[in-house]
């Protein structure tokens, strides 16, 4: 091959592509409604489309985007109006804008001399972040503090985890490479991802403890005090509490000041996992429900979920980076610059488990600046009030029952008849392609699960959802008398 001769595309081409792909998504987003909510493909019928081996020679770009089509089918359409399952993963115009440019760019912002601009940026816009929401200034850069973007709060548990028991035990661990006397406390409804954090970093699962739930399922810092003192009494160390605003299950809203006082009395590491519903904080009202956040030592929320900025971008802040950063820091010689060495700027290779990592700023950045605080709010309003439409509708129906209090956008519900029907309900619901719910489990009752959070949903699209649920519900009654 000679010097002249290359298969890259050209910045012309580029061009051109480009904009059949921003067309493509466009469309998408314009008939999206139009499509089956969840996949209905059996397992292996993608790869079965496919072509069973890779091309030899490089193939027109308008066949590849072309055959997209193989894949919708097995694609669930998260940014559906009609998705009302999990929680939202939303993404938005400015938010995709951004993270084009960012993949454009192809930056690897591991270290401030990296890219000072990615380091810079990410600095800023977390600052914002924690004033929009109401966070204490000690979560702010200018502090001993500081945020930054992890891909996930299960990312951000781990390493809130790491940095408490670095402080707990200057990372003095056994020779089985954990600390068996170190102990970590959760409710029940907690988030799996620290009961999995905890085997990571050497902890051991069995020296995580898992506290009762009251009425709303929310944490009781009764059985936290008792379970503390018990392990105290056996010559354990107590040193970590995960609190949650806003559980996976039923958005359950544990008490945080109650448990915070506890912490501080106790002198163990707070970490306030809100998920989705730290998203909420962006408006005034709504603070009330994670009360106590001043006394977090760490504290983390998805933008990725309710914030209308696609995967990946969980915000992560800390009281004391220096616990973080000495848990997490390595330098090889290979990575010394002068910039580092002087201490004046951040690296946040250190305030995660990876080295490299990616420009997600931008794509926040983007969505802060396009809709402003207000257009957020707007929204964040906006889902609120649908989802307390369709609980008031939930309470009035004779046939439905609401299980848990719903505190924002989520609402745990269920048929009287039982579990097998509200079983075959969800089940029914699903393969009609109009919705889409999850389920969970709620003192062993099987529960229904309806979130409002996805971007463009409107009243219309519940109004239809319940009409749904209502007629199905009576079908399966019909076929089962």
């Amino acid at each position: 091959m000679s010097d002249s001769t290359s298969f890259h595309m050209t910045p012309d081409e580029f061009r051109r592509q480009g904009r059949a792909v921003v067309d493509w998504i466009a469309d998408y987003y314009e008939r999206v409604e139009t499509l089956p909510v969840m996949a209905r493909v059996q397992p292996g019928e993608i790869r079965a489309a496919l072509d069973p081996a890779p091309p030899q020679r490089g193939e027109p770009f308008e066949t590849i985007l072309a055959d997209m089509e193989k894949l919708m089918p097995g694609i669930t359409h998260w940014q559906s109006p009609n998705f009302f399952a999990f929680f939202p993963a939303n993404t938005s115009g400015p938010s995709i804008l951004g993270e084009l440019i960012s993949a454009g760019l192809g930056v690897q912002g591991m270290l401030w001399a990296t890219s000072p601009a990615c380091t810079e940026l990410e600095t800023h816009v977390l600052d914002w972040v924690a004033d929009a929401l109401g966070l204490p200034a000690k979560f702010k850069s200018n502090s001993a503090g500081g945020g930054m973007i992890q891909d996930s709060a299960s990312s951000a548990v781990l390493c809130a985890l790491l940095a408490a028991r670095e402080r707990a035990s200057d990372n003095q661990i056994n020779e089985r490479g954990g600390n068996d006397k170190l102990v970590a406390y959760a409710s029940t409804q907690t988030h799996s991802s620290l009961e999995k954090a905890m085997g990571i970093a050497g902890l051991g699962r069995k020296n995580l403890r898992l506290i009762a739930v009251d009425e709303t399922f929310a944490l009781r810092v009764d059985e936290l005090e008792r379970q503390i003192q018990a392990d105290r009494a056996a010559g354990l160390a107590p040193f970590f509490v995960c609190a949650t605003v806003g559980t996976t299950s039923s958005n359950a809203m544990d008490p945080i000041a109650a448990i915070g006082a506890r912490c501080q009395q106790e002198k163990l590491w707070l970490h306030i996992d809100a998920a989705m519903s730290g998203t909420a904080a962006l408006c005034p009202e709504f603070r009330a429900l994670q009360n106590g956040v001043e006394f977090a030592d760490s504290y983390s929320f998805d933008p990725h979920k309710w914030m209308f900025t696609n995967f990946d971008c969980d915000c992560f802040f800390v009281a004391d980076r220096a616990a973080l950063i000495k848990a997490l820091s390595i330098l090889p010689e290979y990575l010394r610059n002068q910039a580092t060495e002087s201490g004046a700027v951040i690296d946040y290779r250190d305030w995660h488990v990876p080295l490299g990592r990616r420009f997600r700023a931008l794509k926040l950045w983007f969505v802060l600046r396009y809709y402003g605080i207000e257009g957020l709010r707007h929204h964040v309003r906006a889902h609120v009030a649908l989802a307390q439409n369709f609980a008031e509708q939930i309470r009035q129906s004779e046939n439905f029952e609401l299980v848990a209090p719903p505190p924002l956008n989520l609402v745990c519900f269920r048929h009287v008849n039982g579990d097998a029907f509200n079983r075959q309900l969800l089940e029914r619901l699903n393969a009609s392609g109009r919705i889409y719910l999850t389920h969970t489990l709620l003192n062993d009752q099987y529960t229904l699960r309806f979130c409002v959070g996805q971007n463009n949903t409107q009243a219309r699209h519940v109004d239809a959802a319940w009409r749904l649920i209502q007629q199905t519900a009576q079908e399966i009654e019909s076929e089962n008398a």
